[in-house]
């Protein structure tokens, strides 16, 4: 009996391992949302539409994320275009040096999960798209957590899977910036 039983409890072990090991670790690498805010209508004039920018919509519902996709050595993303320049679509200084960069550096800002607290500041990064690369350096958040305000020149919050590039970061891929949205991977350099 004491044999059967020990048998049985390997068995139930072993298959709890696998479950979690299966299971667990695909939920780890999910990145679901957070929760939503409520979109408030912008003043006039306060939402720089530049590079067709979105404003926040008057009571529309908008996802929140605290975390972004797993980053791996060969992190899926969606590269968007961005101004870091002064009176830019990108409202305020960068968050990493407190400065405006020119739209001509390869300049970007990650979503949250990757922007990761600024841990990636002023590090490059490296972009592949259209079968070109670029190597960029991590000087702003696209903040996926907040957004609808002053501080986001009213816009919405970023999706957690946005590369925002600078108009260096399109051209050395190739792309016109009108695209608007371009599916790349990244990595750290």
């Amino acid at each position: 009996m004491k044999k059967q039983v020990c048998a049985s409890n390997i068995i139930l072990v072993t298959v709890s391992i696998v479950i979690l090991v299966t299971y667990g670790s695909v939920e780890a690498g999910k990145c679901k949302p957070s929760g939503k805010i409520r979109g408030k209508k912008p003043p006039p004039g306060q939402c720089n539409k530049e590079n067709n920018s979105d404003c926040c919509k008057e009571g529309k519902l908008y996802t929140i994320y605290r975390c972004s996709p797993p980053v791996t050595g060969h992190t899926k993303a969606t590269l968007t275009i961005n101004s870091f320049e002064k009176n830019g679509d990108g409202g305020g200084p960068s968050e990493c040096d407190n400065k405006y960069h020119s739209d001509d550096d390869p300049v970007v800002a990650l979503s949250t999960g990757w922007y990761n607290k600024g841990s990636r500041c002023l590090n490059y990064i490296n972009i592949y798209g259209n079968g070109k690369s670029v190597k960029a350096k991590v000087v702003d958040e696209c903040d996926s957590t907040v957004g609808c305000d002053s501080v986001h020149d009213y816009q919405p919050p970023c999706p957690n899977n946005i590369v925002d590039g600078s108009k260096a970061v399109w051209k050395a891929l190739g792309v016109p910036t009108s695209r608007g949205e371009l599916e790349i991977h990244w990595s750290d350099a």
